[in-house]
């Protein structure tokens, strides 16, 4: 079996070896994976996190060996980057930008410094809306992470994973996770709302806010009002999404 870590800001995992195959999901900087299939420019590779697994350009990963990757994983209180933009400092003093919720508790595994701000250990849950809110107007990207292209569970797992929670990472499996809640009345903020689609797949997720709001990636990071029916849109004046159930994660 062999080990990786991501030393740059974002790398795509995609569904296919190839450049031009469907991005499923993203690491970034600190994320710590094993190798499944090993060729010649590809890998195919199981993030720790979440379990994703898809196809890596071998240029864009860091092989590591089994006594490192232990070290990785013996982190009980992780620490994430917590601001939009922060910078590490590589063995050659160049400056590299990283993203919010990168993982900067193993910088030295990758010879790196890193001195910004970061979070540790399971926030409260109103913590949830305040990471939550960083995200805002970020573009809708399908497999994204970061406040420059994110989708639906990528955001509701990344605001969770800043804040010392895990989310799976597709919206069907968080909809698995936490209890279900009879009435949208019994929500709080920071719980999750799931939508499906006519078919009754869930294939959408968003966070509680307070007063009947919800926050979601559709198009972008955006807040809208919710109710027993799903997503009201004030400017289309329109139900964008039919509510299947809420969920009390934390």
């Amino acid at each position: 079996m062999q080990y990786g870590i991501c030393h740059l800001s974002i790398v795509p995992i995609r569904t296919l070896p190839d450049n031009s195959s469907e991005m499923v999901s993203q690491l970034l900087y600190g994320d710590h994976f094993k190798v499944l299939e090993h060729r010649k420019k590809w890998s195919r590779i199981r993030v720790v996190y979440d379990q994703c697994e898809g196809w890596v350009s071998n240029n864009q990963i860091t092989l590591i060996a089994e006594d490192e990757f232990a070290f990785l994983n013996s982190f009980e209180k992780p620490k994430f980057s917590s601001d939009i933009i922060s910078h590490v400092c590589t063995e050659d003093e160049m400056l590299m930008p990283i993203l919010l919720g990168s993982m900067v508790s193993k910088t030295e595994a990758l010879q790196n410094t890193f001195e910004g701000n970061y979070t540790e250990g399971a926030n409260k849950k109103s913590d949830l809306i305040n990471t939550a809110l960083l995200y805002l107007k970020a573009p809708y990207q399908s497999g994204g992470k970061t406040p420059f292209g994110i989708d639906c569970s990528g955001f509701t797992q990344m605001v969770y994973k800043i804040n010392g929670h895990t989310l799976k990472r597709g919206a069907e499996q968080q909809s698995k996770q936490g209890e279900a809640l009879s009435f949208i009345e019994e929500s709080e903020a920071g719980d999750l709302a799931f939508f499906d689609n006519n078919e009754g797949v869930i294939d959408h997720v968003g966070i509680i806010l307070k007063d009947n709001y919800i926050i979601h990636a559709h198009g972008h990071v955006r807040i809208d009002r919710i109710d027993h029916t799903g997503i009201f849109n004030a400017q289309k004046k329109q139900y964008t999404h039919k509510l299947r159930v809420i969920k009390k994660v934390i």
